[in-house]
């Protein structure tokens, strides 16, 4: 089950707490230099980062990615989902056209990174990623995103072209009063360990992405 809803509420307005640039090397040596913002009043009290990245064109939407932090993938490398390629992508493509990348602190689909090792463990049983968490007791993707919403608003974003395969975070920004210009997908990173992952992401939560690609 997801968040979606018709029309949402942002609750009162978040303000920049702090900016830094800070220049970033990836693992594959593509380097690049962004601002980070850090904020007061978030909805969920929570560390989530705006990443500032490129120089949008004047008057040109800017291209946003709402990542969930993943760090068995983004930091570790891990084959079991698809986050640490799409980070790395989404860097590269809003530095391109100018944008933001909004690094939320939502470990796990909203379950937490213990929880989530747990839910691995259900899948090598056989589960796949949404029956491993309701296995747990927990909601299958639990994330929020009125905080993205209101650091958008920030950062005067009212009007977004959004880098994701979930129709879910599309729907949640809208009912939130975020404007989705377009909806821009993510290249298709599949590997040996992650194929039921992403099969289950189409079949079960309508994610675009093309299941032709999905071998094994």
């Amino acid at each position: 089950m997801t968040n979606t809803e018709t029309s949402r509420t942002i609750p009162g307005a978040a303000t920049v707490r702090s900016r830094v640039r800070i220049p970033l090397t990836f693992g594959d040596g593509y380097r690049v230099e962004a601002e980070v913002f850090t904020f007061h009043g978030l909805a969920d009290g929570a560390e989530h980062l705006a990443l500032a990245l490129g120089e949008p064109a004047p008057g040109a939407v800017p291209l946003v990615r709402l990542h969930s932090e993943c760090l068995t993938g983004d930091v570790f490398g891990s084959d079991r989902c698809d986050c640490g390629p799409q980070l790395r992508e989404s860097v590269e493509r809003i530095a391109e056209t100018g944008g933001y990348l909004l690094y939320l602190r939502q470990e796990g689909r909203g379950i937490g990174l213990y929880n989530k090792l747990d839910a691995y463990a259900l899948q090598d049983a056989g589960l796949d990623t949404y029956q491993a968490n309701t296995a747990l007791g927990l909601p299958e993707d639990g994330r929020d995103y009125t905080a993205a919403a209101q650091m958008l608003t920030t950062l005067g974003a009212g009007a977004v072209r959004l880098l994701s395969n979930n129709p879910d975070k599309a729907a949640q920004l809208a009912a939130l009063g975020i404007e989705i210009a377009e909806r821009v997908p993510t290249g298709v990173h599949v590997s040996e360990s992650n194929v039921r992952y992403l099969r289950a992401k189409v079949e079960h939560t309508g994610h675009s992405i093309p299941l032709a690609r999905l071998v094994g």
